[in-house]
């Protein structure tokens, strides 16, 4: 069974009398483990398409499976707690609170489950020594680089144990060496925890390291290309 499903996803916006069309019968489906792209030039429906599949946007017009859940039939309240459970975020921007330690930034998503202090810090702990930060646990987010800041945002993207995280221009504020050190955690992190990856991205060289791409034009799927069979030259490069 796929872990996520979309058909026939449109997504309209209203302004007065006018209408936009940001997604256009959108359908395709991912794996458990796979690591996406999803590529596309400004406007083409990138951030729609994240918006929905994070279950951040209801589904109006369309279908959306999640691990079988009818998730277009899903509440408010039932999305938010769908959200929290199954899918974690990364940003561009990392979003981190500045004056909370590492420890602390990872450790808040688990605020909202049944664990307590000392546990919450235990898990974050492990996931902080998993992406390779076991030296800056108590450190605050202004006295570390940025490629350990989003380091950090990956471990608290992973506290929950998600089935999904979906990365938006993950590395769009990192230089060159470390975004391809990012990208290899990336991969490093799925085999590790079984998670599928969706990266949303318009750059080349970052679609290249996924084992597959999904590109949006105008709303629309436009191509839909698996490398799993190929040599992939990104990925190749990271090595």
């Amino acid at each position: 069974m796929s872990i996520i499903e979309v058909k026939s996803l449109y997504k309209i916006y209203k302004s007065g009398k006018e209408e936009f069309m940001a997604l256009k019968n959108v359908g395709f489906s991912v794996e458990k483990g796979e690591l996406i792209a999803i590529v596309g030039t400004s406007g083409s429906g990138k951030s729609s398409l994240m918006n929905i599949l994070g279950c951040l946007d209801p589904v109006r017009n369309g279908k959306y499976w999640f691990l079988g859940k009818n998730v277009d039939e899903a509440d408010e309240n039932e999305l938010a707690n769908f959200r929290n459970t199954n899918i974690g975020f990364i940003f561009q921007s990392f979003n981190l609170l500045p004056k909370m330690t590492m420890l602390e930034n990872v450790a808040l998503p688990l605020v909202y489950s049944n664990f307590d202090a000392a546990e919450r810090l235990k898990l974050a702990e492990d996931v902080l020594v998993s992406v390779g930060l076991g030296d800056r646990l108590h450190h605050l987010p202004g006295d570390i680089s940025g490629g350990q800041r989003q380091r950090v945002a990956i471990a608290r993207a992973l506290v929950n144990h998600p089935h999904v995280l979906l990365a938006d221009e993950p590395t769009g504020n990192l230089d060159t060496q470390t975004e391809k050190e990012i990208l290899v955690l990336f991969d490093e992190m799925r085999k590790k925890y079984g998670t599928t990856i969706i990266i949303v991205t318009h750059d080349e060289d970052v679609a290249m390291f996924a084992d597959r791409i999904i590109t949006l034009f105008d709303g629309f799927v436009y191509g839909d290309i698996n490398f799993n069979q190929y040599i992939r030259p990104g990925k190749a490069a990271t090595t």
